[in-house]
């Protein structure tokens, strides 16, 4: 089982990233909040990593905090609950927050998550309810650098649609979500704007 990677941070296409370690390129996918807490490219950054062994792949999936990937550990053992929707469901709540909607059954909240739907969030709340002995938020690792300045917001907008399509919403919908924030300056940070947009509405 890999458990963590130090390296370097060569690249971001949400919602995968790159990180070479000692000449090893290894791709991940993580979730909108990891990706908005690297640093830029070149950057040296260590992570937290869960591996998912398929007949047909080997997946890594990267977290900037070990609370997130104890809570994607714990999602992925709900019946119906796969990475993707583990991952999206991250992207849309801070840990704290969904531990807070499981243990006082805000239902309502959990269907504003992408692919949460009324059945899949009864589920969440009546499977996790138990699983959380004494769930503290412990402070973000320290990654280190700045996220790389933005090249064409025309280019980013596009790449924050396609990611947030890739998260389970309707391109409409993802559209409608980024409209009026092109100017959050990276991909990253249009798609954690959109995402708390998302959840406020």
């Amino acid at each position: 089982m890999i458990g963590r990677i130090t390296g370097t941070l060569l690249e971001t296409q949400p919602p995968w990233l790159v990180v070479d370690v000692g000449g090893v390129g290894y791709e991940m996918e993580a979730s909108m909040t990891t990706l908005v807490a690297l640093p830029g490219s070149g950057e040296k950054v260590s992570l937290y990593t869960h591996l998912t062994v398929r007949d047909d792949a080997h997946l890594l999936y990267a977290f900037a905090r070990e609370q997130e990937r104890a809570l994607f550990r714990a999602l992925i053992k709900v019946n119906g609950i796969g990475p993707k929707l583990a991952l999206a469901i991250l992207s849309g709540m801070e840990e704290d927050a969904f531990v807070r909607c499981v243990m006082e059954d805000d239902v309502k909240a959990l269907t504003r998550l992408p692919g949460v739907g009324k059945k899949t969030a009864e589920r969440l709340v009546i499977e996790m309810r138990d699983r959380f002995p004494h769930w503290q938020h412990p402070d973000s690792l320290p990654l280190e650098g700045q996220p790389a300045a933005p090249t064409s917001s025309t280019s980013l907008l596009a790449d924050a649609e396609a990611a947030l399509v890739s998260l389970g919403y309707k391109p409409t919908e993802a559209s409608r979500m980024l409209s009026g924030l092109e100017g959050e300056g990276s991909t990253e940070a249009m798609i954690k704007a959109a995402l708390t947009r998302r959840m406020a509405g």
